[in-house]
């Protein structure tokens, strides 16, 4: 058997912690069966985000004339903004390249399975089974995958997701019609770049809401937004069947609530209806690690899991399917494996405060608590609502009062001690507006609170009950490196300054 000092499995935000290792020269080996550098770089949000800037920059084009500007109707270039969307993806090579230049790291280029607990096989991707590895430290990061229910009819029919979307399924030229299943941040995001490309977008929500987890008025809002656009949307819905029809995939759904059935047809569908780990490869069942409904794996607040020294970090724990996440985890592993001065030094997680956005348009991004969550968690509440309409600066921008797409931020508040529960923004650059907000809600004291107490080495153990506190200090960098930000958002120029005033690794 093969002895590591660390196995890393997956190249996203868990390569965080192997360049940790690398740096202290450790003996490393990494682990990755498809293109390196995670979801995010090679089927996700950095692809995504070229796209959905390209469609932005056409809708902001087409209002224009609002505020004297007289312009040609715009359209996308869609041979340019694809040969850039795959110059991004193709950076995977470059990432490749990067760790196989390391005398003390071994890539293995295929899928990982345990045999048992911490031993593991791969089997190449080349064809061939390795001889059984180990390592008294273990990083699970094989991100998440596109969620497809079982739907009469859709596989003969066919479909797009995420991964073939950036995948062999690429389309050469813009669709001339497309059903998008999902009304989340991934099917709002697709909806909106292929309606500026001239698609004829029809998305279907299972939901009664699109964007659910979002505050009730952004929902409601973005409906508004989206329907502007000329995108046909349909919401509370069941799938029934797929089938092709006439060189048209046919989506037949019934509406939950009156029972109508009615067909809806597209030359693609595109699937976006939610993800799931992407754990089928790595045999969990060969080990005692805990997993919980939906095969996410449960992780503590130092992301251990259920076998000391196996850790597991980004969209597979669960928590919140983000990179800046996942950066977020890999970093406190990474710290309390290799440079923390103490235990008494660690970091640990905390899921309250995780920002979100999606790119669709306008922008909807949010942190802490919508108003409802507050009121259901026992909380006095009251908010507080901006337009953008009512700022000289929303005024120079086209928005007047009362316009249906005036975008708004909305502040919840607890009454009894003034203090922020959450922030949600839609319009312009939500991405960048609520960061400060971000900022705000993680300074000052943090206490050590157990995530899923049932797991925890001695140490951890010996910790919670030591009652740590981190010391926030919002005048110190240290504080925004440990501050979450958007990914991919303009903030992170801002933010990330303090990676390279650090320069650990």
């Amino acid at each position: 058997m093969k002895t590591y000092d660390i196995i890393v499995i997956g190249t996203g935000g868990a390569t965080l912690v192997a360049d940790a290792a690398i740096a202290k020269g450790k003996k490393v080996a990494i682990i990755e069966k498809g293109k390196f550098g995670g979801t995010c770089l090679t089927r996700g949000c950095i692809p995504t985000k070229v796209m959905v800037t390209v469609a932005d920059a056409v809708r902001e084009i087409e209002e224009l004339p609002k505020i004297g500007v007289k312009v040609q109707p715009a359209t996308i270039d869609w041979d340019l903004m694809s040969k850039r969307v795959w110059q991004k993806i193709d950076e995977s090579k470059g990432v490749e390249a990067y760790y196989d230049r390391f005398e003390n790291v071994d890539l293995y280029r295929g899928a990982a399975s345990f045999v048992r607990d911490k031993v593991l096989t791969v089997k190449m991707n080349s064809g061939e089974v390795t001889e059984e590895i180990t390592a008294p430290i273990i990083v699970l990061g094989v991100g998440g995958h596109t969620k497809v229910n079982p739907l009469k009819g859709l596989e003969e029919a066919g479909y797009m997701s995420s991964e073939t979307l950036f995948g062999d399924k690429y389309p050469k030229k813009p669709l001339k019609s497309l059903v998008v299943m999902g009304g989340g941040p991934i099917g709002t995001e697709f909806a909106h770049v292929f309606a500026a490309a001239g698609t004829k977008v029809t998305l279907i929500q299972h939901n009664v809401r699109l964007l659910p987890k979002e505050d009730e008025e952004i929902s409601e809002q973005i409906y508004k937004d989206l329907s502007r656009l000329g995108i046909e949307i349909i919401l509370n819905q069941e799938p029934e069947e797929v089938r092709v029809e006439n060189g048209e995939k046919v989506v037949v759904i019934r509406d939950r609530k009156s029972g109508e059935v009615r067909e809806v047809r597209g030359e693609e569908i595109l699937m976006a209806s939610g993800i799931q780990p992407a754990t089928e490869e790595l045999k969990l069942e060969n080990t005692s690690i805990k997993t919980k409904r939906g095969g996410w794996i449960v992780t503590n607040e130092f992301l251990e899991t259920s076998v000391d020294g196996v850790y597991a970090m980004g969209d597979v724990n669960g928590e919140a399917p983000f990179r800046h996440k996942a950066n977020y985890e890999g970093d406190i592993i990474a710290h309390n494996l290799y440079h923390a001065e103490s235990p008494q030094d660690f970091r640990w997680a905390r899921y309250d405060l995780v920002p979100a956005v999606t790119f669709t348009y306008p922008q909807v991004g949010h942190v802490g608590l919508t108003e409802k969550e507050a009121i259901e968690q026992g909380y006095t509440v009251k908010t507080g609502k901006n337009f953008y309409s009512s700022s000289a600066k929303g005024f120079a921008l086209g928005f007047d009062p009362g316009d249906e797409n005036d975008g708004f931020a909305k502040i919840v508040v607890d009454t009894k001690t003034n203090n922020i529960l959450g922030i949600h923004i839609i319009g312009p650059q939500a991405s960048i507006l609520f960061q400060p907000y971000v900022n705000l809600l993680n300074s000052g004291d943090t206490p050590l609170t157990p995530i899923n107490e049932e797991i925890g080495s001695e140490l951890t153990k010996q910790l919670r009950s030591e009652g740590l506190v981190r010391k926030m200090d919002p005048h110190s960098v240290i504080t925004v490196g440990e501050t979450m930000t958007p990914h991919p958002g303009l903030s992170e120029v801002a933010m990330w300054t303090q990676v390279y005033y650090e320069k650990r690794w």
